[in-house]
């Protein structure tokens, strides 16, 4: 996906639409001169609707319109009839938005499917006619209810991926490397750090017709959490894996440390992560011999899963895909 495009945090005003006036009419024709009241309720004001879209996969339609505004209802009619609903704003979002309110950072809801809707800034309910006043005590109430206002409220709109299988690894990892070696994916390569600036999915195929969706984030460094590098910006996007897939190379310094290094920063993010499978991939095996591969296996991690393989070469990249489909499954 593109750079520049990429959008997965915007901050929007929602302003929804006023309540319709009740009205304060009597019935009138030519053979009724002073009637009861007739006047209907007012209308709803317009919500402001997210919905969605899995065609889409960034924010960035909503990046440059800071303020959303619905349409106001309308004043009630004779004879009760209720008054026109405000225009209903409906915003399309990608799947895996989330609505906080700006002020108190509490989560509203998530958008997880396809055409679903949720009202993010509901519009003001409409005023009374006349008629709901009338009583034994009062039977021409010459009096309506006041709509409602619209709300006008800052929301954060946040974007998390949906995949099963989560990249986690240093910068130059070879993550990307193996995202577009099983997968249609095309993302950057580079030999330098930072290659990968935005998240990029994959569809990688497995046996029998079978796949599962792999995202490739930038390059986690030590103290993502506090901010340093862009791993804090892109963490929250493999809260939504279900299997994190740690890559570390093959010519890493120490591969034990490097695997303590990345669990450190994610539990520091968010302690949950560490609670979702995990296994652990040595990328770049085409660059050790068998005699070192054996002097890493005395100094590997003894609670995760571990495979090492080559995205150049193709070696154990259906091994690979083994391991990663049983723990999607398990």
């Amino acid at each position: 996906m593109s750079e520049k495009n990429f959008v997965d945090y915007v901050k929007i005003c929602c302003r929804s639409g006023a309540g319709g006036n009740g009205s304060a009419h009597f019935h009138r024709d030519k053979t009724t001169p002073k009637g009861g009241p007739d006047g209907g309720d007012g209308g709803r004001g317009g919500h402001i609707i997210l919905r969605g879209n899995e065609q889409m996969w960034t924010l960035l339609p909503l990046k440059y319109r800071k303020h959303v505004i619905a349409g106001p209802g309308s004043i009630g009619n004779r004879n009760n009839q209720t008054g026109a609903f405000g225009e209903d704003i409906i915003l399309d979002v990608p799947l895996g938005t989330i609505a906080k309110d700006a002020e108190t950072g509490e989560v509203m809801f998530e958008i997880s499917a396809h055409d679903q809707m949720e009202i993010i800034a509901p519009g003001g309910r409409g005023g009374m006619g006349n008629s709901h006043f009338k009583s034994s005590t009062n039977q021409s109430p010459r009096f309506a209810q006041q709509g409602e206002l619209g709300t006008e409220i800052w929301k954060i709109l946040e974007l998390k991926v949906l995949a099963d299988v989560g990249l986690v690894g240093f910068p130059n990892a070879g993550k990307s490397t193996l995202l577009s070696s099983i997968s249609a994916a095309e993302p950057k390569i580079g030999d330098y750090p930072f290659t990968t600036l935005v998240p990029n999915l994959g569809i990688v195929g497995y046996r029998d017709s079978r796949s599962f969706i792999m995202a490739d984030i930038p390059g986690i460094i030590e103290k993502a959490h506090e901010g340093k590098g862009l791993g804090l910006r892109f963490l929250r996007h493999i809260e939504r894996n279900s299997v994190l897939l740690f890559i570390v190379p093959a010519d890493a310094d120490n591969i034990k440390e490097s695997y303590n290094i990345l669990c450190n920063e994610l539990e520091k993010f968010n302690p949950e992560l560490l609670d979702k499978k995990r296994i652990l991939g040595i990328s770049k095996f085409d660059l050790i011999d068998k005699e070192l591969k054996e002097m890493l296996q005395e100094d590997l991690p003894e609670d995760v899963p571990i495979i090492f393989f080559s995205a150049v070469t193709g070696h154990n990249l259906m091994p690979l895909k083994d391991l990663i489909w049983e723990a999607i499954n398990s």
